[in-house]
């Protein structure tokens, strides 16, 4: 059932109409996401809607190639502008990005198909232009040209929205780069769609645009598209981590996490005892979610099979097969009759400490000896769109002092994964995940002995941490204090 629109504030003033994503079925979603509609678009109408004027976009191509929002040449300016303001009254300009190494290696094509339905210059290969280039010169642009009086310009930036065509890393990649608005205390933030093609594709799925590349994709992006102009604006959480590890360990991070000057962790929970004399951290924001443990570890080993056989990476059905085929070799699934350490419970290795809603406390949680991962999650979707925390019960949520989850709400899940039947089970939707914790913000404490490494994953980048016996690493995870826009595929 769809929920009550809520306001967004100045963000709205682009008609927006904010929703949560409705609850389907996978299906459903997934026909509808990919564009299997039951309606037709006319293409030459649906570029009167999406493409901006020719001098605006000849402009923003210029700013963003000689990196300088206000390297407009007047002759761009037009004086007959006026006159395009009036036809982009019920328009909604948009711009494109695709991940070219995304959807089995159809990006070139697809590219092609999506500058054939817009301009060559609203479509932007993420191999070429960047997403913060294209905030940083792109729309900077635009709002240079608005300053000189040009109304269609100021229209544009106003009115501009954004689809990413890509996995869900691509998404959080552009949605951190218009974060950057945000802190510079911008209006009108551009909402993001998707096109999914990627493997998992949760944030796809969690705002309606399909969890699969469409078979059909030469008709279906016409009508996606045509949705993405239509499509209400949702909000969506983003949440800080912060890696905190002793000073001269080795670690190699993924893209997502950069080098900190400053260890920013709470001082309101006393761990001084565990804290290194010297330390080095990396920060960085996660949209989907964060992982500790074998399901990270699988991920890790998966990442690197795949980079040194980049021909296993044939798509994202190979990319699933190849996934649970590797996480059976990896001891998950045999784990009571074994002795090695790196294949026990995380409580031996780690506490948690969280902070509930509208509470300033920390408080310490107790890990279930038998969790052998635990996932932080923000989405209702998990794991190629499954939903291992579950749809609870009333009473049940009463009795563990729960609130239903929801992608804006300020809190995230916290769940365990017990051995691989467990997992397979909670994939499978059989069973729920071991419920843990809901949260406003979250501390992992990690100390070494007899397990050297733990892994992590961030949004499906993992990484190996090693660990030290004599202080800990920790792991803070806060809400970002904006929250980024979406557009509902619905």
């Amino acid at each position: 059932m769809e929920e009550t629109p809520r306001s967004v504030g100045e963000a709205s003033t682009n008609n927006f109409v904010v929703a949560r994503p409705s609850a389907k079925t996978d299906d459903a979603v997934t026909m509808r996401g990919c564009g299997f509609g039951n309606f037709g678009v006319d293409r030459e109408e649906l570029r009167r809607r999406i493409v901006m004027p020719e001098y605006l976009r000849l402009a923003m191509r210029d700013c963003i190639k000689r990196k300088d929002s206000t390297a407009v040449p007047d002759h761009l300016v037009l004086p007959g502008a006026a006159a395009a303001t009036e036809e982009l009254a019920h328009h909604a300009p948009m711009v494109v990005f695709i991940n070219p190494k995304s959807g089995g290696r159809h990006g070139p094509v697809l590219k092609e198909r999506l500058q054939q339905l817009m301009s060559e210059e609203q479509v932007f290969d993420l191999t070429e232009v960047k997403p913060h280039e294209f905030v940083r010169y792109g729309l900077a642009c635009l709002e240079t040209v608005a300053a000189k009086g040009d109304e269609c310009a100021r229209e544009c930036r106003e009115r501009i929205r954004i689809m990413v065509a890509g996995g869900d890393g691509t998404v959080g990649w552009v949605l951190g780069c218009l974060g950057e608005l945000h802190k510079e205390g911008k209006s009108h933030i551009p909402p993001v769609g998707v096109i999914p093609l990627g493997t998992g594709n949760d944030l796809s799925r969690s705002f309606n645009w399909g969890g699969a590349f469409p078979f059909a994709w030469r008709s279906a992006m016409k009508r996606t598209l045509h949705r993405a102009t239509l499509g209400p604006v949702a909000k969506l959480d983003s949440w800080s981590i912060v890696v905190s590890m002793p000073s001269g360990e080795v670690v190699d991070p993924p893209y997502s996490l950069k080098p900190s000057e400053e260890t920013a962790l709470d001082q309101a929970l006393d761990a001084d005892k565990d804290v290194p004399p010297k330390a080095k951290s990396y920060e960085g924001v996660f949209y989907n979610y964060f992982s500790i443990g074998m399901d990270a570890q699988v991920a890790y080993g998966f990442h690197h099979l795949r980079n040194e056989k980049p021909y296993l990476a044939q798509g994202p059905v190979t990319n699933k097969i190849i996934y649970s085929s590797y996480s059976c070799t990896q001891g998950w699934f045999c784990t009571p009759c074994v002795s090695n350490p790196g294949l026990r419970g995380l409580r031996n290795i780690m506490k948690i400490h969280i902070k509930k809603a509208n509470c300033s406390e920390w408080e310490e949680i107790l890990i279930p000896k038998s969790v052998r991962s635990i996932v932080v999650l923000n989405l209702d979707n998990y794991g190629s769109g499954r939903h291992p925390w579950g749809n609870l019960k009333p009473n049940y949520l009463e009795k563990r002092g729960f609130v239903e989850a929801h992608c804006d709400d300020g809190l995230i899940e916290i769940f365990g994964l017990k051995q691989g039947w467990h997992a397979s089970f909670v994939m499978a939707q059989i069973i729920t995940a071991k419920h843990i914790a809901q949260a406003a913000a979250i501390r992992f404490e990690l100390r070494g002995g007899d397990w050297k490494d733990a892994f992590l994953q961030m949004d499906g980048e993992p990484w190996k941490q090693p660990m030290k016996t004599d202080y800990s690493t920790f792991v803070e995870i806060k809400k970002v204090p904006f929250q980024s826009l979406m557009i509902n595929g619905e």
